[in-house]
């Protein structure tokens, strides 16, 4: 398996969850080991993807410098992760990522139209070696060595809709597109009032997450999935395990886990050289790995 890019430029407008302005995007193919790297158009401002460009994890995986951010990209990350996309360039003119509709559909439809481009390098991918987890009260994330990509994500919401659910995915392209890659955020109104008066979430709509008061959901359709919040859930996981710049083979477990926990799994992840190994698709015993991006 080779490395991969897109096969063409292509540009977009969406709106930002956060201060609700317009944002256009940008996808622009790079070369081969150049990895997934944002740029502020606005400020002139590269920021390559890795853990140690992330800034903040309170209400979404921010990266940045002193000079500028890019709020909320692991949507558009877990549609990069399920696409095995290794090079590419990703153009914003705000400090924050369109929120489309909430999910990763929309960026799947995206790289759909730009196409994908294999390059004349091997993928490489990161293997887990050795189980890291990380802990905070009952709430954890874990990975552990496995010969798929698997994502295993329980919540607990003390909420008549929520409640206790669980959701169990192994990962191909494919069964991304049809299981997770619509689940949309969600929202508790009460929460959205006191954001709104801080001037946070100002682009949040029905149209754009799954809005709850204390007894229902308050979109008209309803949900797309009876498990939306637990798949969404997994959606977040796969964008922020994609912050490492590299898909990763093995298993990811969490109850309750958060972007922060997952932050802080990347980094100790990456802490210790014992703890995986880069290697080359090709040169997985399993083959499966390989046709999970057909």
């Amino acid at each position: 398996m080779q490395q991969r890019t897109i096969k063409k430029s292509l540009e977009v407008v969406g709106i930002g969850l956060h201060k609700g302005n317009p944002i256009k995007l940008r996808l622009e193919p790079l070369g081969i080991d150049a990895g997934i790297v944002f740029y502020r158009e606005d400020l002139a401002l590269s920021i390559p993807l890795s853990p140690d460009a992330v800034i903040d994890t309170q209400m979404a995986t921010v990266i940045g410098t002193k000079a500028g951010r890019i709020s909320t990209i692991e949507h558009f990350l877990s549609a990069v992760y399920a696409y095995g996309i290794d090079n590419m360039r990703v153009i914003v003119d705000e400090a924050e990522m369109p929120i489309m509709d909430g999910s990763s559909i929309s960026f799947c439809l995206l790289l759909d139209e730009a196409g994908i481009q294999e390059q004349d390098a091997p993928k490489k991918i990161i293997s887990i070696k050795k189980t890291i987890e990380i802990k905070e009260g009952n709430k954890f994330v874990r990975l552990t060595p496995h010969d798929k990509a698997v994502f295993d994500f329980k919540i607990n919401f003390d909420h008549p809709v929520i409640g206790e659910q669980s959701s169990s995915f192994e990962f191909s392209t494919k069964n991304f597109v049809e299981e997770i890659a619509r689940a949309r955020t969600f929202g508790f109104a009460r929460d959205i009032q006191y954001l709104q008066s801080r001037n946070l979430a100002l682009g949040a709509t029905l149209q754009n997450a799954i809005g709850l008061d204390d007894y229902k959901v308050l979109n008209p359709e309803g949900l797309r999935f009876e498990n939306e919040f637990a798949r969404h859930k997994v959606l977040d996981a796969m964008g922020d395990m994609m912050v490492s710049g590299y898909n990763i083979l093995g298993k990811y477990e969490s109850f309750a886990g958060s972007h922060d926990l997952n932050y802080k799994l990347t980094k100790a992840l990456l802490a210790d050289s014992k703890n995986y190994d880069i290697v080359a698709v090709e040169s997985l015993q399993s083959r499966s790995f390989a046709k999970a991006f057909a």
